[in-house]
């Protein structure tokens, strides 16, 4: 896997990856951006939840559970002192479906946690993660 990041001007990055999709960085006014797109640590996090998504509903809908939608909100606290490392992070799921059962999302963001997300397990070496969830009876 590759991605290339080319400085656009103060500090702003353009992320380009191997795929072909691209991101424009950037940072907030008071450090010399113009908040024109996601801080990069912000990228972390959202690859993060990002990568779990993906896993919760490829787990479930291979298990033929009625899952209809999927939101993920993370929270996330970073030390005080550079390096501003993730110190705790924390992933909310909610999960929409018609007759999901609470046992079965758990499985699901389980195996993510454990087994298959890269980037959660990867932080994890490292960063203190939790999660939990709820579960919405889809009209």
């Amino acid at each position: 896997m590759k991605v290339r990041v080319k400085w656009v001007e103060e500090v702003s990055f353009l992320a380009q990856s191997e795929s072909g999709h691209s991101v424009l960085m950037d940072g907030p006014p008071a450090g010399g951006g113009r908040n024109l797109g996601p801080r990069p640590m912000e990228m972390v996090l959202m690859g993060t939840a990002g990568c779990s998504t993906y896993d919760v509903i490829h787990i479930l809908k291979k298990s033929r559970a009625d899952v209809r939608d999927c939101v993920v909100d993370v929270e996330a606290e970073r030390a005080e002192t550079e390096p501003k490392v993730f110190t705790k992070i924390h992933l909310h799921y909610t999960v929409t479906g018609k007759g999901l059962k609470p046992e079965q999302v758990e499985r699901a963001i389980k195996l993510s946690a454990e087994k298959y997300c890269s980037a959660s397990i990867m932080l994890a070496k490292s960063v203190l993660i939790t999660h939990d969830f709820e579960v919405i009876e889809a009209a």
